[in-house]
Order: structure tokens, then C-alpha cells, then sequence
């Protein structure tokens, strides 16, 4: 089993670390509204995977008149 000689800073280990974070995160495009959002969140108007699933305050506005 292999054992460290001497311990690592916290400086070593998250510059190591870091480069983990360095990806750009995927984005999806949603097929309705056009609008590119992260994987797996709904969009500002409310749409996830081209389907509606949270009533916005527009659409309420919208239904109320």
C-alpha cells in the first residue's frame, strides 16, 4: 500500500483540485422557447424538456385578463 511521505498543503490540494472546475458547464437549448438553460432546470419561462411545468407571473397576468 502506498503511504505519503510528508502531507500536502491546502494550497497543493486545491490547486490540483481546481482544474476539475475548469469545464465549461453542458448547456441545453430548450426546443420551444430556444432558450439555453443547464442541464436538468427549467427555464425563466417555465419549460423543461419542451413541455410547461411552472406557471410564470406573465402567464397569470395573461389568464387573469
Amino acid at each position: 500500500m502506498a503511504v505519503q511521505k510528508s502531507r500536502k498543503s491546502r494550497s497543493k490540494r486545491n490547486h490540483r483540485q481546481r482544474a476539475v472546475k475548469l469545464s465549461c458547464p453542458s448547456l441545453n437549448i430548450d426546443p420551444v422557447t430556444g432558450e439555453q438553460t443547464l442541464r436538468h432546470h427549467v427555464t425563466s419561462s417555465g419549460f423543461y424538456k419542451g413541455k410547461k411545468v411552472v406557471m410564470t407571473q406573465a402567464d397569470q397576468t395573461e389568464s387573469d385578463e
